[in-house]
Formats: structure tokens, sequence, C-alpha cells
């Protein structure tokens, strides 16, 4: 199963795999560079402390939007890796089909709240936008922080529909566009 490239059914049809793998390469651009920058703005104040014997005064602010943008690029992330909190109880005690029909209901729903709730989050961010509040230390406007919530929720909502789309062209449960449901030691029936 760690070896998707011999597994025919592990990509998805026409256009949308290579869409699925440059947003991929996108989140773990993102989350890469927002946790490795949070690292750093994070030692550099510990050295300031110790050194300087003050804090550095933008950091608070630069790791709140940090953390915004790690939260919500790493929601996509999350559902990629099939790593999203699931209560499976009933789910399997399913029969493989039936938790295939169930999933494919999972991810579409799923998908379709997450495209609202991005379209929701657009008109905070608008409204966020109209205030002009700015960061107290940074002076920046405070909607760009939040701009990585309607990515994040779209994102996340882009890969739970492949996820669905994949469900529909597989005979296999999948979990993500890339993870099998199932346990390791599960003989697939």
């Amino acid at each position: 199963m760690d070896d998707f490239s011999k597994d025919s059914d592990a990509n998805l049809p026409s256009i949308l795999g290579p869409i699925d793998k440059a947003i991929s390469q996108f989140e773990a651009v993102i989350l890469a560079l927002g946790v490795l920058l949070m690292a750093l703005n994070t030692v550099a104040n510990v050295i300031s402390r110790f050194a300087l014997g003050e804090s550095l005064f933008f950091v608070e602010e630069i790791n709140r939007i940090l953390i915004v943008m790690i939260t919500f690029a790493g929601m996509g992330y999350a559902a990629r890796q099939g790593r999203h909190i699931r209560m499976s109880a009933f789910y399997d005690v399913l029969p493989k089909i039936m938790r295939r029909y169930l999933m494919i209901f999972i991810a579409f729903t799923t998908s379709f709240i997450l495209f609202f709730l991005g379209w929701f989050s657009i008109s905070y961010v608008q409204s966020t936008y109209a205030t002009g509040r700015l960061l107290p230390t940074l002076s920046i406007p405070v909607y760009l922080m939040f701009l990585w919530v309607p990515v994040g929720f779209f994102v996340t909502g882009i890969q739970y529909f492949f996820t669905g789309i994949k469900n529909l062209s597989s005979k296999t449960v999948y979990l993500s566009t890339q993870i099998q449901d199932g346990y390791e030691d599960e003989k697939d029936t």
C-alpha cells in the first residue's frame, strides 16, 4: 500500500490528478515554510531575550499570522493524508460496498460544508477589510492574516471532493485520494 505508483487505482481521473498534485505541492511548501519561519522567529526571540534582555516586539504578531496560516493550510494536508478525525464505529461494521457508498456521501457532504464555510469566511474577510484594522505592532492589515481561512476551507473542500470522485471511480474504499481505507492486517474482501 505504500507504493502508489504500482496501484493502477492510485490516480484521479483526467485533469484532476495534476490539479491534486499541484495543490499537494502548494500545501507542502506553505506548511514547511510556516513551521520553519515560526521556529526561526521563536528561536530569535529567545536569543534576544537572553542576549538583550528584551523580547523582539514583532514576534507575537508574526507567530499569530503563521499559526492561522499553518492551521488552515494544514487542514487540506490532513485530509489528503487521511489524518482527519473520524468516528468510525458504525462505519467499521459495514460491509466494504456500504463503506464505499458511505464514504462517497461523507466526502461530498464534507466538501459542500467546507465550500460553504469558505464562502462564509470570504464575507468575514471582507468585513474585516472594511474595518481597516491593523495589527498594532507591524501595522499589517488584519484581513491579510485571515486570507488563509477561505483558502484553507476551499483547498480542503477540493480535497474531499476529489476523495468523493476517487471513491466513485474505484472499487476500493479511499479515505483520501491517496490513502486506502483499512487496517494493515485486514485482508481485502
